[in-house]
């Protein structure tokens, strides 16, 4: 296969070695020679792929991998036009060669990330960048000339989203209108792909707004920016929460998102044979009923509060909720505070109560990974997502497609070392923390925070402070299970008897495929199974081994049904490849699906 000259006659053996290597893996998936390209990799490799060949979202392994992924999807696939990516030079480190390139497929244009061993590709990122004939573009968002009857922008913005299930039925709909709807609806707006996002409170934002008032980013900006708009240069690094609230709403407006608030959807029902759904919902009292071809809950990460069932609830003489419906610390002033719970919220209310001037116990029922923020921006996520990384050349695309180019098999092995530099630069601030009592850890096998969060979604703090509490004995901790409540107070099985006058259980969320068992039934729910967790087979995320989020992003078991969230980050990134898949299949582009998800749990 030629390459292009300026590939092949530079003086840099990187680039001639990456060219080649394109050339040749080129002309191996035009021959249709599925081992051919099997033998272009590593003996231990892996090949991720977003969209641009699976039509789904799915890391191979292997040789024996490539050779199956290429065997089914090199036909329909029809790559071509490999090149090293224009103004970025391979680089050659510690005998890898990382190299950026760009191709094109028979629907579309994609960009990835290889990198290069003596033996063959160690590792293969894939991503599908745009649909051929579908690009986004800026729109001309006037029509010059005089004409009769014009129809001004906010009139057509009113009648856009007041005719949704009325003039015209959406093709989207999607429920949740958090930062993922909002991103997802943002994606599918410069698509041109009719949509609506459907949420429970009344404006964007108020997800946020209604939660605890000490509530902030624990991300810092660099990570954290939506779709198209990212936040100014004066953004604070970590956002409060009704800041974040405030953007939401603005992002929403300004990027024309379709957006019903004071929405609830109520059902769902799939037809199979006109291949679309009945969506009732409750709009502000008002009942309609919207028939998309595509349903997507974009949920966040998590889905309903787990309440524990705690013989004595009902006896309990003062106040009880969840950390989701907590308040903020203002009314509890002098009052004892039982925080049941040592996670992410669990810490945040507890340093807010205290503040307050609360007299407050935390309950911790299992051990806790903690990484304090600041160790967290300079150990883990400084290379890629911080003002230096900036200053280096890492954009925030490039740090995505870098973060993204790691499979997960391999991310422990990237972050071990991390948490163990944390964990020497951090020694004494972990030593006051176990001489006060508490049980930490640092994941299964040491890989910290990051992966405890792909693998359960729970397990960590990320400390801004309420950590010294604890440690100091300002916020008092108490160890074991609780198993009752009385008038005044909480049992645990340590015998242990906490005076309360309020109970916050700070005890996390279930699988989002409970609350989409809400809408679509729960057998629907159980035909799509689990979503999240990677099946690491450690604590809360069950095996077998994925490779991928369960049923994040891509086509799930049941036709028709998605699901999307994540963090900010994951929002942004994750959103394109989401809002390309659903667009092909308006377009009526074939996408056959490979390794389609299978289900090993239902919840």
């Amino acid at each position: 296969m030629s390459r292009p000259a300026s590939d092949l006659t530079t003086s840099t053996p990187a680039r001639r070695r990456v060219a080649n290597w394109l050339g040749d893996f080129e002309a191996a998936l035009a021959a249709r020679d599925a081992e051919r390209v099997a033998q272009l990799f590593a003996p231990s490799s892996f090949w991720r792929d977003l969209t641009a060949f699976s039509w789904n979202i799915t890391t191979v392994e292997n040789p024996d991998g490539v050779r199956d992924l290429v065997a089914a999807t090199a036909e329909a696939t029809d790559a071509s036009n490999f090149r090293i990516t224009e103004g970025e030079e391979p680089d050659e480190a510690d005998g890898v060669t990382t190299a950026y390139f760009t191709f094109e497929t028979a629907v579309g244009r994609g960009s990835g990330l290889l990198r290069l061993l003596d033996d063959g590709a160690f590792t293969l990122l894939t991503t599908l960048d745009e649909l051929k004939g579908h690009e986004e573009s800026r729109p001309k968002g006037v029509e010059h000339g005089a004409r009769r009857d014009r129809v001004t922008w906010r009139e057509r913005r009113t009648a856009e989203i007041e005719g949704l299930g009325k003039d015209r039925q959406p093709y989207v709909v999607v429920v949740g209108g958090g930062q993922g709807g909002i991103a997802l609806g943002a994606r599918l707006r410069q698509l041109g792909v009719d949509h609506v996002v459907v949420d429970k409170h009344e404006r964007p934002g108020d997800q946020w707004r209604s939660r605890y008032k000490s509530l902030c980013l624990h991300d810092p900006v660099w990570y954290d920016h939506l779709p198209y708009l990212p936040f100014p240069t004066n953004w604070p690094v970590f956002a409060p929460k009704d800041k974040i609230g405030d953007w939401l709403e603005m992002y929403a407006a300004v990027m024309e998102v379709n957006y019903w608030g004071s929405t609830t959807a109520k059902s769902a029902v799939w037809d199979d044979v006109g291949k679309e759904w009945t969506v009732t919902v409750d709009r502000a009292g008002e009942e309609v009923v919207l028939r998309p071809q595509q349903l997507v809950f974009a949920l966040g990460v998590s889905g309903k509060p787990n309440v524990p069932v705690i013989p004595g609830q009902d006896v309990f003489a003062g106040e009880q909720h969840h950390s989701s419906h907590h308040p903020g610390p203002d009314a509890y002033r002098d009052s004892r505070v039982v925080v049941i719970g040592s996670n992410n919220s669990a810490f945040d209310i507890c340093g807010a109560l205290w503040e307050a001037g609360a007299d407050v116990t935390m309950v911790q029922r299992s051990s806790t990974h903690i990484v304090r923020s600041d160790s967290l921006m300079e150990f883990a996520l400084g290379d890629l997502y911080s003002e230096r990384a900036l200053a280096a050349g890492v954009t925030t695309h490039k740090a995505d497609t870098i973060f993204a180019s790691l499979p997960y098999r391999l991310l422990p092995d990237v972050q071990i070392p991390v948490y163990a530099a944390i964990a020497e630069h951090d020694k004494d601030f972990y030593a006051r923390l176990e001489k006060s009592g508490f049980r930490h850890d640092w994941g299964d096998d040491g890989s910290g925070l990051f992966l405890k969060y792909l693998r359960r979604g729970s397990g960590y703090y990320i400390d801004v402070g309420a950590a010294d509490l604890v440690a100091d004995g300002e916020v008092k901790l108490a160890q074991g299970q609780v198993v009752a409540l009385t008038e005044n107070s909480v049992q645990l099985d340590t015998g242990q008897e906490l005076p309360a006058d309020v109970v916050v259980y700070a005890t996390g969320y279930n699988s989002m495929n409970g609350l989409a068992a809400d809408v679509v039934g729960q057998p629907m729910a159980d035909k799509v199974g689990k979503v999240w967790g990677l099946g690491s087979d450690t604590a809360k995320d069950p095996g077998p081994w994925e490779g991928e989020e369960r049923n994040m992003w891509k086509p799930t078991q049941q036709e028709g049904l998605w699901f999307h969230g994540g963090n900010l980050h994951q929002s942004r990134y994750y959103s394109l490849y989401l809002a390309l898949q659903l667009k092909a299949r308006q377009e009526g582009i074939p996408t056959p699906v490979y390794a389609l998800q299978e289900v090993h749990h239902t919840s």
